[in-house]
């Protein structure tokens, strides 16, 4: 049964694909406000589709910065279905075939490392969104973990953001699974972050039932410290334990369920 769904929803994801890029085509939708009003009903349309259910806790941000762990392209999808979003990735992203060319139309900001200027470039990009009132999503451990923990956190977009005055929040994705799936194990099959070629860690997650991510807020923006203001690896810690506070509290309160189940 799992590799009849894997075979239909991949065909179903194909056709999905085709429309996106069709709608694209026919919208080319030119502001990031309405790239990123694009991507949150072709997320929604995603997930929906796929029997993936997104969840949210606490308040998803309007404006500014949101950080939080990353666990995979799921993530991705979840945070643009809760709410319109501009996402930060690396500028490799971009040139991929189709999806590159998906994630620029969808007002993806990018971020070149190592490279002379990109900082500055980056700034003023995540400043053009920030004029257009839309939030700024990005995962500052800079890869993606079986969600156990979270990675230290690099401080390059988190200083740019603080240089630009924008308020940072704190998030935490929780992957979770509602029904039986034999022989899956939850942080090292759904969430993707090993060597598995992603075409094939697509195509088994297509199989699964049941899969259910949750994005916790926190109830105000990160109030860094005057040394993190004036230190951004100091900042990059204080944002790091923004998002570990609220990656164990939602464990712990997972743990309560399953001791009351």
């Amino acid at each position: 049964m799992r590799l009849a769904r894997s075979l239909v929803r991949i065909v179903l994801l194909v056709a999905l694909f085709a429309y996106g890029v069709l709608s694209l085509l026919i919208r080319r939708p030119r502001t990031r406000a309405a790239r990123a009003e694009w991507l949150h009903h072709f997320s929604i349309l995603l997930l929906r589709s796929l029997g993936i259910t997104a969840r949210q806790r606490g308040t998803y941000p309007t404006s500014g910065a949101v950080i939080s762990n990353h666990m995979g392209y799921l993530d991705i999808i979840t945070f643009a279905a809760l709410h319109r979003c501009v996402f930060v990735a690396k500028s490799e992203i971009g040139t991929w075939p189709v999806i590159g060319w998906m994630t620029t139309m969808s007002g993806t900001v990018y971020v070149e490392r190592g490279r002379g200027g990109s900082a500055q470039r980056a700034q003023a990009d995540l400043a053009a969104v920030a004029q257009e009132n839309v939030p700024i999503v990005f995962f500052p451990e800079g890869t993606s973990s079986d969600g156990n923990n979270v990675l230290p956190f690099r401080s390059g977009l988190l200083a740019n953001c603080l240089a630009a005055g924008q308020t940072i929040t704190a998030a935490s994705v929780h992957y979770r699974l509602t029904r039986d799936n034999p022989g899956v194990v939850l942080g090292t099959q759904v969430a993707y972050w090993d060597d598995t070629p992603l075409p094939l860690h697509i195509f088994r997650l297509l199989g699964f039932r049941g899969i259910e991510i949750e994005v916790t807020f926190s109830d105000s923006p990160i109030a860094f410290s005057a040394a993190a203001l004036a230190d951004r690896h100091i900042a990059a810690q204080e944002a790091r334990d923004a998002v570990l506070a609220l990656h164990h509290n939602r464990s712990a309160l997972e743990e309560e369920l399953i001791t009351e189940n």
